[in-house]
Formats: structure tokens, sequence, C-alpha cells
């Protein structure tokens, strides 16, 4: 492993079990850990506004709609800006790209803090949410950077560990704000935490994190990830797990005291408890996946879905309170699992294409990780603009009847749609079989053997 100037790599091969025993793995490690507390800071930046609606009562003069309009606007842009930052990190290098994304932070956090008061305009705090949005590009480079640094066999457990980091950012920010809410603070207090948090983020990526001079822009990999089919099939069934969680996350406390009368501190004291679980169990589905296959863990986890949703339909109908809490933290438990299982399927399935091609060896390693890498900003920003449909759908819902029920049936449509889809694509039993025993030549050459998704 050789480095020149500006902690640049210039031989890196995770796959050589010798070169990651001897000295990859160390480095991988240390680079994912550092990746993961900019990309923590990042989602806290990127969901601060899932916190500060909580401290805007009735003299800021918004609805329930405005509320849940500013969400939707923050996350939108934190779903398009992943697109240019998954190919930041081949431009100008995984912890160059982190020591300027973790800086960039600054500006969304003290816009917040000069704009929360009332009398401020609606159109001042949607510009305000807009600048927030560039949090959500944080989780992109982050992921295509660490799914460079690790080897096939450890990418589920690695890209679960960075994700989770990164998404526990949000109950992070939601218990600061309930412990500033009790203490009888203001939403400034808050936003005056995160200042130094950023800053320390940006130094200890410049101080300790590596670029790999291997990690380059690609545009054929990109226009080649693009036309691919299953880089729009991944988005759809991310779309059902990130965009849930994302979605859930900004919505929870607005609904709880738009539809069940809850206070501030009274939501607060609820709402951390659902993202942190899913925040904590994503390891735990890239591992599962890892063990037994992304496809199989996230089909059975859409199930589980559709099933709590099927109860969460029921609990808002009758204004159960304790069964809604309690099935939301489940739904969002369930949705930290298939973020994990479906990001593992990604790198299999274009590591299959490329043995359906006849590549094998390095060859084949080369091509899943140039395809996988180029996937996997478009899937994070699409999977995350499902966050906006969640959002607007609680919007349209509130606006129509006066509560989520109607919004919570058209996820349970759309979960079904998502088992079917993962059923149909990655699992359904092949006509032919190869004589291995894997898939037959027509999934072969799709590039769909369900021992890698």
């Amino acid at each position: 492993m050789k480095a020149r100037g500006g902690r640049w790599i210039e031989h890196w091969d995770p796959e050589d079990e010798t070169f990651w025993r001897e000295t990859g793995e160390r480095t991988a490690r240390r680079n994912l850990f550092f990746s993961v507390l900019s990309e923590h800071i990042g989602f806290s930046v990127w969901t601060m506004w899932s916190v500060l609606v909580l401290f805007m009562g009735p003299e800021y003069g918004l609805t329930p709609a405005d509320k849940f309009l500013l969400t939707s606007v923050v996350t939108l842009v934190g779903a398009v800006v992943r697109v240019p930052y998954t190919f930041a990190v081949a431009v100008f290098g995984g912890r160059n790209w982190t020591i300027v994304s973790a800086g960039l932070l600054l500006v969304p956090t003290v816009a917040a803090f000069a704009v929360m008061e009332p009398g401020t305009s609606f159109s001042t705090f949607l510009l305000a949410g807009l600048l927030a949005g560039i949090g959500g590009g944080n989780f992109a480079s982050s992921m295509t950077n660490i799914n460079a640094f690790f080897p096939l066999r450890k990418k589920g457990w690695a890209l679960g560990l960075n994700a989770g980091g990164g998404n526990i950012g949000v109950p992070v920010i939601q218990l600061a704000a309930l412990a500033i809410i009790g203490a009888g603070g203001g939403p400034r207090v808050l936003l005056g935490i995160y200042v130094p948090l950023v800053l320390v983020a940006a130094v200890l990526a410049a101080g300790f994190m590596d670029n790999l001079a291997s990690v380059r822009n690609d545009t054929g990999a990109a226009k080649e990830a693009a036309r691919d089919a299953h880089t729009w099939i991944m988005s759809v069934l991310y779309i059902g797990t990130f965009g849930s969680f994302i979605g859930y996350s900004f919505a929870f406390g607005q609904v709880l005291q738009s539809q069940f009368g809850r206070s501030p501190l009274q939501a607060a004291y609820l709402t951390f408890i659902g993202p942190l679980l899913g925040s904590l169990v994503r390891p735990l589905g890239g591992r599962l996946a890892d063990r037994y296959g992304g496809a199989r863990i996230t089909l059975w986890n859409f199930v589980a879905m559709a099933a709590a949703t099927a109860v969460l339909v029921t609990a808002s109908a009758s204004g159960s309170l304790a069964l809604f809490v309690a099935v939301f933290v489940v739904l969002f438990v369930l949705s930290g699992l298939g973020n994990g299982s479906a990001f593992k399927m990604i790198p299999g399935i274009f590591r299959n294409k490329a043995l359906g091609k006849g590549l094998e060896g390095e060859a084949a390693v080369a091509y899943g990780r140039r395809l996988s890498g180029a996937s996997m900003g478009l899937i994070g920003a699409v999977g995350a603009l499902g966050g906006v449909a969640v959002n607007l759908a609680f919007r349209q819902s509130f606006l129509s009847s006066g509560s989520g029920t109607g919004a919570f049936v058209a996820f349970l449509a759309f979960y079904a749609v998502c088992l079917a889809l993962t059923w149909a694509v990655y699992l359904r039993r092949p006509v032919v079989r190869t004589p291995d025993g894997g898939a037959g030549p027509e999934r072969v050459k799709a590039g769909l053997s369900r021992a890698e998704v």
C-alpha cells in the first residue's frame, strides 16, 4: 500500500486476503470510523427541521400542512444532492470531499439559527430548509467511499455500519432537542451545539482519513448504471426501506402533535425511539444479508412492514395512541433492517452481471465495484425521494381527513408492490439451472444469482 502527498493511497486491493489481513483492514476500519462521524453529523443537520418544527407553536403562524411541506422540501434537496455527492468522491478523493462536505454543514446550521423566531415568513423558513438538505448528500459520498475500501464479503457489514452510524444522527438530534425542551431552552441552543461539532468532524477527517487513487470518476459507468434495470428496481425497493425511515423520521413528531394532540415535549419523548432503533439494527440487516442473502431478508422484511402498516391503519383510525406508537416503532426497526439488506444486494447484483459477461477474478471484481459504486448514488437519491412522498402523503391526508390514516393505506399498498417485485425479480425459482446449482441462463444473463443478492 503506497501513499503519496495529501494522504492518497496508490495501491488498494481488498480482495487479496494477504493484503487485507496485513494492512487493508486496519486502514479501511479507520476510514470507516471517521466517515461514520461525518455522515452522522450530516444526518443530524439534514433532519434538524423534524425537531425545529416541534418548537414552532401557534406564534409562528404555521399550519400542520405548512410544516409537512417544509419537511418535504428539506427531504427533496437531500435526495437530489446525493447524485453529485456520489461522484465528488472520485473527483476530489474520499478524505478531501469528507472535509469539504462536513464544513458545508455550517451553512444550514447558521442559517437556521438566524431565522428561528416568530414573525419569520414561511418562504424564509423554506429557504433555510433548502440549505439543510445538503446534509442528506453526505450519505451518498460516504457510502461510495466506504464501498471502495471493503471486500465484497465484508460489504454488507461495512455499508450497514456506515449507514447505521449515519442514520443514528436522526435520533441523536431528537434526543438533544428533548433535553433542551425539557430544560426550557429554545431552538437556537440546539443549533449552537452543532456548530462546533461540524468543525470537529471536518478536522478529524483531515487528520485521519485517506483518498484512494484507484477511485476515479467513470462517466461510462454512470451511464451504464443509469441504463441498467437493476439500478431502478433497487431504487424502488430502497424507497420502501430508506424512504420510509427518513420520511417517518421527519413526520412522526408532527403526526403525534396533529393527530393525537401531543405537546412538543410529549412528542419529543417519543419521536427519537423509532429512528434510534432503526439506525442501530441497520448493520444487523447487512450482516443477515451477508449470511442468508439480501433478497431473502429484504422480501420477508417487506412482508413484516406491510403487516405492521395494516395494524397502523387500525390504530390510526381508532385513535389508539399506545398501539400507534408501539407499531410505528416496529416499522422503524423494520425499515432499518431493510436498509441494510437492500444495500447489500447492490454489489452482488453487479458482481453477478460481470460473471454473466464471462469476466473472472479481478476483472469481475473491478466491474462489480465500478457499477455498484456508480449505481449507489442513484439508488440512494431515488430512495430518499421516498421521504418526500411520505411527507406529502401525510400532508394530503391531513388536509383531506384530519388524520394520517389515508397515508398509511397508501404505504401499505406500496409495501405490497415492493415485496412482489423482490420476489419476482430476485427470488423466483429459475426455470433452468446451471451445473453448479446457480441461476439458469436467463438469470445469469440478467445478473441474478440468489446466492449473491
